[in-house]
C-alpha cells in the first residue's frame, strides 16, 4: 500500500514568522509563570495536571472515603498548604466530571497571603448521595491575577448601557 504524501504551502512571511516567534513565545511563557509552592500532610496528594496546558491545578481527596449527601455538602480537608504567588489568588473550580455526572459542585477563593490547608466544600444539587473515594479528584486550583481595587463610596455612578436592568432583563 502507498503510503499517503501530504503537502503544505507556507509562504516565506509566516515560515520567518513561525520560526522567529515560537522560541520567543515559549521563552517568555516560561519566564512569567508564577510558582506555587506547598507542602503535604501525611497521605495528602500533590496539586497536579493532567496535561501540561490544563489551567487547573487537580485537587484530590486524601481521606479513605466521604460521602456527599444529596442535597447537601460536605467539607474536605485536602492536606495541602500552600503559598499563592503575589499578585495572584486561587481559585477552586468545580471538575467537570462530578459537576455534569453527578451534580457536585465546588467554588471558593484562595488570598495570596493565606498559607493554611486547603479545605473544599463540595455542593450536592443532585438527588443521590455520591461516595468519594481517597485519591478521587474534587476540585481544580486555578491561579487568576489579582488586581486590588481600592473601594471608595461615590455621590452617584455613571449610568451604563445596562443600567440597574438585571436578572433576566436581556431576554432569554
Amino acid at each position: 500500500m502507498a503510503a499517503r504524501r501530504t503537502t503544505t504551502k507556507t509562504t516565506a512571511r509566516t515560515a520567518a514568522t513561525e520560526q522567529s516567534e515560537a522560541p520567543e513565545a515559549t521563552a517568555t511563557t516560561t519566564a512569567t509563570a508564577p510558582v506555587l509552592k506547598y507542602t503535604l500532610d501525611k497521605d495528602a496528594y500533590p496539586p497536579e495536571r493532567a496535561h501540561a496546558t490544563d489551567a487547573g491545578l487537580d485537587i484530590r481527596n486524601p481521606e479513605r472515603a466521604r460521602v456527599a449527601p444529596a442535597k447537601g455538602s460536605a467539607v474536605f480537608h485536602t492536606g495541602i498548604h500552600i503559598q499563592i504567588p503575589h499578585g495572584y489568588a486561587g481559585l477552586f473550580v468545580s471538575k467537570s466530571g462530578l459537576n455534569v455526572k453527578f451534580d457536585i459542585t465546588s467554588t471558593g477563593l484562595v488570598d495570596e497571603g493565606y498559607t493554611g490547608e486547603l479545605v473544599v466544600k463540595l455542593y450536592n444539587s443532585g438527588f443521590n448521595g455520591k461516595i468519594i473515594e481517597k485519591g478521587d479528584k474534587i476540585t481544580q486550583l486555578v491561579l487568576i491575577p489579582a488586581l486590588y481595587a481600592q473601594p471608595v463610596q461615590a455621590d452617584s455612578l455613571e449610568s451604563g448601557e445596562r443600567g440597574e436592568n438585571g436578572f433576566g432583563s436581556t431576554g432569554k
